[in-house]
């Protein structure tokens, strides 16, 4: 308990919660954090591709309005 404690602790830290995501998804140690944390890169990346493809989108959008305008 206390070691998961201070692990969502240390994820509060901007930019840290990042490198240590991939230091327990990789690292030795629990095998219950290191699913955990796979898992919760695995989330990451795809949250990441569709906010890309998001931002595509609308930028597409945007792009195509302005350029149909009569200016």
């Amino acid at each position: 308990m206390k070691e998961w404690l201070v692990t969502l602790l240390i994820m509060i830290i901007p930019i840290v919660n990042i490198i240590m995501m991939f230091v327990f998804a990789f690292g030795e140690g629990n095998p219950s954090k290191k699913n955990y944390f796979k898992a919760s890169l695995l989330f990451a990346a795809i949250i990441l591709a569709i906010y890309i493809v998001i931002m595509i989108l609308f930028a597409g959008a945007l792009f195509s309005a302005l350029s149909s305008s009569s200016y």
